[in-house]
């Protein structure tokens, strides 16, 4: 156990240390309990330990949150606890509670604030940058060694730019942006405080063939893509340019590793794309919309907002606002499970009969 708290120490993400009452200050929480309790991790808390903070919430914020007994709260060790008013009387005795109507919300600005990596300044030597690369302020940036930004690029306040990361000509980084390593960005607009992790391709040409005597011929593509702030982008996802019109991405859209989003797709604001989803081109998505993994969308399908797809859906013509589709080719989720039991039942009955 020893040999196992040393590397995490070496190794292991760092915490800020930091006390109840900074967190309440810092956020605007009422405190009940010693503003000087120390704060040296974070845990879940049903297994947290003394010194962590953690958080207790019946908020149902969505149907695939799960609301913990309240036994969970009374018998935790976190000498630390974000919890909403009427559940401070169920907290143990002796710990710092953090009052707040949105403990969820609230726990996601402290897990940024105690694991905040310091803030790389500089360029490196090693860095290719062309002529007529415009830096908005240029002193607070990082570029790191081997990224590539080409001519035209402008580069807003405080963005990182990782290593082997390319910039494309005229391509723009909003203002705390994070390019990771490895990923290509051309012929991109991309908003402020977005990430964009390793291997991404954004802006690249998309799928758009035609055919002509018997042979496929390549359209040329001159929309780009125009991402929002807040968008987050993940390892390996390739967002096409559009052919005539721009790709689209919302603000607060979040994109999961391994998704394929094709030309002239417009995804709308607060969207979560899970990993394996693929839109073909021309598809129009509403805001707020939820594709689980391996979500497969045909050619110009318009999906409403509010709209949940189930994983692995086929989906092959358009969704209402605000309903429920799963299966393939994806229907209206209480009309598949009920054709579900239709055919399991009449599957055995026949099965039944034979026998």
């Amino acid at each position: 156990m020893l040999i196992k708290r040393i590397l995490i120490k070496l190794f292991g993400p760092r915490v800020k240390k930091t006390t109840a009452g900074e967190i309440a200050k810092m956020f605007g929480l009422e405190l009940s309990g010693d503003p000087k309790t120390v704060i040296s991790g974070i845990a879940p808390i049903a297994d947290a330990k003394a010194g962590d903070i953690a958080f207790y919430s019946t908020e149902q914020n969505h149907e695939t949150f799960r609301i913990l007994p309240i036994d969970v709260l009374k018998n935790t060790k976190a000498t630390t606890i974000i919890l909403q008013p009427e559940n401070k009387k169920f907290a143990p005795t002796g710990a710092a509670l953090l009052i707040t109507e949105h403990p969820r919300a609230e726990v996601v600005k402290v897990l940024d604030f105690i694991f905040a990596e310091p803030r790389k300044r500089g360029i490196s030597l090693d860095a290719i940058i062309a002529r007529g690369v415009y830096f908005r302020r240029k002193r607070s940036v990082y570029i790191a060694p081997f990224a590539v930004i080409e001519k035209g690029a402008v580069i807003e306040e405080d963005v990182q730019i990782m290593s082997g990361a390319y910039i494309g000509r005229n391509c723009r980084i909003g203002k705390n942006t994070i390019i990771h390593p490895n990923a290509v960005i051309e012929n991109a607009t991309i908003g402020e405080d977005c990430v964009i992790h390793a291997g991404a391709s954004v802006g690249k040409d998309g799928f758009g063939y035609t055919r002509q005597d018997g042979k496929n011929v390549f359209i040329p593509h001159a929309g780009r893509v125009v991402i929002g702030n807040r968008v987050s982008i993940g390892a390996n996802s390739c967002i096409d340019r559009g052919a005539l019109t721009d790709t689209q991405i919302g603000d607060g859209t979040k994109i999961d590793n391994l998704v394929q989003i094709a030309h002239g797709v417009i995804v709308g604001k607060e969207c979560f794309l899970a990993a394996n989803v693929g839109i073909s081109g021309g598809v129009v998505i509403g805001d707020r919309a939820l594709l689980a993994g391996g979500v497969g969308i045909a050619n110009k399908v318009r999906i409403g907002e509010g709209v949940n797809i189930g994983g692995g859906s086929g989906v092959m013509k358009n969704i209402p606002a605000g309903e429920t589709w799963i299966g393939y080719p994806a229907l209206p989720a209480t009309e598949n499970l009920r054709m579900t039991a239709w055919l399991r039942k009449n599957a055995g009955a026949g099965r039944n009969k034979k026998e």
